[in-house]
C-alpha cells in the first residue's frame, strides 16, 4: 500500500540556520514560502522537505506515499480497525503538501503521520543549493527516516503489522534495531532502541560519490558538525557520513545504497554491527563510542566487507549525466 517516504516536516526556532545547513551542505533548494516557513526541493517534486518555526519536538511529519485514493483509504482502514483514529486532511492542508488528498494519523510513539496521494510536480528546473549532480528519488522516495524508540518493539509491530511495512533486516548489537522497506530501497524506515523518544536522523543519497565527499570537506570545516565520520553501513552498503542538523537530529548524506527485490528478500540478522569501517561517533561517550568501534574492527579481522560496485562504464557514464538513461 505504502509505496514510499514522500516528504518530511521539521520544526525549528533556527530558521537562518537551517536555509544556510540545507543549502550549503545538503545541496537542496530553498524554496520560501512566506513568514515562518521554509520548504526545499531536491528533485521535480514541489518539495521534499518543509521547516516551520513553531514550538515542539523537532519532528512535525513523516510523509508516506500511497499510490491512489484507493490506496489510502485502505491504508485509513487498515489504521481504524487497528484502533488507531485516523482524519482526512483538509483541502487546505493538502494544498500546502502540494499533494492531491492525505489522512492524519499517529503512531504509538505520538509521531504525526500523512498518508498521501497524487503528489505535484513541477517543470522547473532543480537548482541545487551547491554543485552536486542531483539525488537519488524518483520510485525510491526522498531517503530514509529512523527514530528513537524507548520500546521499539511497540513500533516495529505498529509499522510492520499494521502499516503494512516489510522488515528488511534486524539485530540487537550495540542495540537493538529494526529496518524496514516499502520499496526497492533497501530501508525507507527504521526503529533503533535507543531507550529515548524522538527523531534519529534522516537520510539523503546522491547520485555521485564525489557529491558525498564535498560535502564532507564542508562539513570538516564547520565547527562540531560532523555527528558520524565517513563509514559504509553493513546493511544498506551506503558510503555516508553523519551531520548534526540546527534541530539537534542527525542528517545522514550517502550514495550507493543497495537496491533489493521486495518480492524475493529474505529478511537478515545482522551481527556485524552497523558499520564496516568509519562512522565513528565523537558525540557518544567513550565507553558506547568504543563499543561501535569494536564491532567495525571485529567486522574487519573477519573479512567482511560489501561487494564492489559493478564495473560498467555505461552505467557509471549514466549515473554520471554524460550518458542519457
Amino acid at each position: 500500500m505504502i509505496t514510499a517516504l514522500g516528504y518530511l516536516g521539521f520544526r525549528t526556532d533556527r530558521m537562518t540556520e537551517w536555509a544556510d545547513y540545507a543549502r550549503g551542505l545538503l545541496g537542496l533548494q530553498v524554496i520560501d514560502r512566506g513568514a515562518g516557513q521554509l520548504a526545499f526541493r531536491m528533485d521535480d517534486r514541489r518539495q521534499r522537505l518543509m521547516v516551520v518555526e513553531e514550538p515542539g519536538q523537532p519532528l512535525a511529519c513523516m510523509g508516506w506515499e500511497v499510490a491512489d485514493t484507493a490506496a489510502m483509504d485502505a491504508v485509513a482502514a487498515r489504521l481504524s480497525d487497528a484502533g488507531h483514529a485516523v482524519a482526512p486532511g483538509s483541502r487546505e492542508l493538502a494544498d500546502r503538501r502540494f499533494a492531491a488528498g492525505l489522512i492524519v494519523a499517529h503512531d504509538p510513539a505520538g509521531n504525526r503521520l500523512e498518508f498521501f496521494h497524487g503528489p505535484m510536480l513541477t517543470n522547473d528546473r532543480f537548482i541545487p543549493g551547491r554543485p552536486i549532480s542531483g539525488f537519488k528519488t524518483g520510485p525510491l522516495g526522498m531517503g530514509h527516516a529512523v527514530l528513537h524508540a524507548k520500546d521499539p518493539q511497540a513500533l516495529v509491530a505498529f509499522y510492520r503489522d499494521v502499516l503494512g511495512f516489510r522488515v528488511s533486516d534486524h539485530g540487537k548489537v550495540p542495540v537493538e534495531f529494526t529496518f524496514f522497506h516499502v520499496n526497492a530501497r533497501h530501508h525507507s524506515f527504521a526503529v533503533i532502541g535507543t531507550g529515548r523518544e524522538g527523531f534519529h536522523h534522516f537520510m539523503l543519497e546522491y547520485t555521485n560519490l564525489d557529491d558525498v565527499g564535498q560535502g564532507y570537506d564542508i562539513a570538516l570545516a564547520q565547527p562540531d558538525r560532523i555527528a558520524y565520520t565517513l563509514g559504509r553501513h553493513t546493511n544498506d552498503w551506503m558510503t555516508s557520513f553523519y551531520t548534526h542538523s540546527p534541530s539537534g537530529f542527525f542528517v545522514e548524506t550517502g550514495w550507493g545504497g543497495r537496491i533489493i527485490d521486495p518480492a524475493n528478500w529474505t529478511v537478515e540478522v545482522l551481527e556485524d554491527g552497523p558499520s564496516y569501517w568509519g562512522h565513528d561517533r565523537p558525540h557518544l561517550p567513550p565507553d558506547r563510542r568504543a563499543a561501535f568501534r569494536q564491532l567495525s574492527l571485529g567486522a574487519a579481522r573477519k573479512g567482511h566487507q560489501a561487494p564492489p560496485p559493478t564495473d560498467c562504464p555505461w552505467l557509471w557514464g549514466v549515473l554520471s549525466g554524460r550518458h542519457p538513461s
